[in-house]
């Protein structure tokens, strides 16, 4: 069976900033309102035989919403970014989270921001391509703590209505 939460109805949402370097029009740093769609298919179990209670799905998903909310977002992995003081292999989520202030260029531009106000994100893009799957990720990383029924989670990253990216996870090939 089948289950799915409305991210616009649900309240699934963040607004952050982003840039994609070397993209002619999403090269610049410029922001936007996401909702987050998810869809989970598995057989229906457990006391209430639910699928998944949406509790859990909402929950997780609003808790990645959350941290995403109102920050710069930062793919570490992209090859043109490259942070002061560390080369491409010393360079991780945890090392950039404890500096105060965060130092990176990309090709001739520099930058110099807050690390409170950033995201540092373990993927190579801020696309909603890349945020779906980091989405994923995460959410049936925490589902697979509770629930062994699921065959796959999907998420949509949406960057307005009728503009997103979705995953989709088969959690067999976990």
């Amino acid at each position: 069976m089948k289950i799915i939460v409305n991210g616009i109805n649900a309240n699934l949402r963040f607004s952050s900033a982003h840039f994609i370097p070397g993209h002619t029009s999403c090269g610049f740093i410029h922001g936007h309102s996401y909702f987050v769609d998810v869809e989970i298919e598995g057989e229906r179990s457990g006391d209430f035989d639910f699928v998944v209670d949406f509790k859990d799905i909402k929950s997780n998903v609003d808790d990645i919403c959350d941290k995403l909310d109102h920050k710069l977002l930062i793919p570490i992995f992209h090859d043109a970014i490259d942070f002061k003081d560390f080369t491409k292999d010393e360079v991780s989520v945890e090392a950039l989270e404890n500096l105060k202030t965060v130092f990176f260029k990309v090709g001739d531009k520099g930058y110099s921001i807050p690390t409170e106000d950033c995201r540092f994100l373990p993927i190579k893009y801020s696309s909603a391509e890349e945020l779906s799957k980091y989405f994923v990720e995460n959410l049936s990383d925490a589902l697979n703590k509770k629930y062994d029924n699921l065959e796959y989670v999907a998420v949509g990253v949406n960057e307005g209505i009728g503009q997103g990216a979705i995953y989709k996870e088969n959690l067999g090939d976990k």
